[in-house]
């Protein structure tokens, strides 16, 4: 049933961040990967609120390891940083990995503070 429930979530979630980054990357002239910093942050946001929210272990599977595991994404934020470096763009790559990790840890805090000060 677990295995069920994340290929559930993961089907929202993976066409959900391949329309966002779509959308958020269309409405910039840039070589920075917006949407992918995009539904990294929105996913670790929604993980974090997750972790802080009171649920079992069917809701955790569902849309923590599910949907947002299926939303954000490790591999094209490192192919995306690979790809800025070797175009000559180490300074967005830079940019990229750091602002990535540092915006996801913070939006992560960020929604486990909050959904602890609704439930607490």
């Amino acid at each position: 049933m677990t295995a069920l429930l994340i290929a559930l979530g993961a089907a929202v979630g993976a066409p959900l961040r391949y329309l966002t980054d779509r959308a958020v990357q269309s409405r910039h002239d840039s070589a920075f990967p917006w949407g992918t910093l995009t539904v990294n942050v929105v996913g670790s946001l929604l993980l974090g609120v997750l972790v802080g929210w009171p649920t079992g272990p069917a809701v955790t599977a569902l849309l923590g390891t599910g949907f947002c595991g299926a939303l954000t994404t490790y591999s094209t934020l490192s192919y995306e940083t690979l790809r800025l470096a070797r175009g000559g763009r180490r300074f967005l790559a830079l940019a990229n990995v750091l602002g990535s990790v540092a915006a996801g840890l913070a939006a992560a805090t960020a929604g486990y503070a909050v959904a602890r000060a609704l439930t607490g």
